[in-house]
């Protein structure tokens, strides 16, 4: 199968990352390369109250990785983290590879790189813009039979 562009967004034991903070955010890395996949950027997101208790942990560190893998693969790296002490939930999503390198710069840096002028002229603008005293008034066709 091909390589897909994949974000990972994983909730993990704010204890357990409290304590060893390295050690914890290396096992994500870890799981994804030892899945062969390849980390492009991985990084702290936040650390939150969650909004309801989940296996009895009140609060949570996100933690925020892309990465390329077989898309035949990524159902076992999901495996991997539900057995995974320190990972309490995990989201996978598919990106298009278009806006990859976007999103990359973007966890790295934390500010998206202008687009150039080609780049805007491609972009899909609409045709008009919504105005709310623009609007037509539809009449009601009246379908009853007398």
């Amino acid at each position: 199968m091909a390589e897909n562009f994949y974000e990972g967004m994983f909730i993990l034991d704010s204890s357990r990352y409290a304590q060893d903070a390295g050690g914890v955010s290396g096992q994500v890395s870890a799981m994804i390369e030892a899945a062969g996949g390849e980390v492009l950027v991985s990084r702290l997101w936040e650390e939150r109250r969650l909004a309801y208790p989940i296996d009895g942990h009140r609060k949570g560190t996100y933690w925020l990785s892309y990465f390329k893998l077989d898309g035949a693969k990524i159902a076992e790296l999901e495996r991997k983290c539900q057995l995974s002490q320190t990972i309490i939930r995990v989201l996978f999503l598919k990106v298009d590879p278009r806006i990859i390198d976007t999103l990359v710069e973007h966890a790295k840096t934390g500010h998206f790189r202008p687009q150039s002028a080609d780049e805007e002229d491609a972009a899909v603008k609409p045709n008009r813009d919504f105005d709310s005293d623009d609007q037509t008034d539809i009449e009601d066709s009246d379908d009853s039979e007398d």
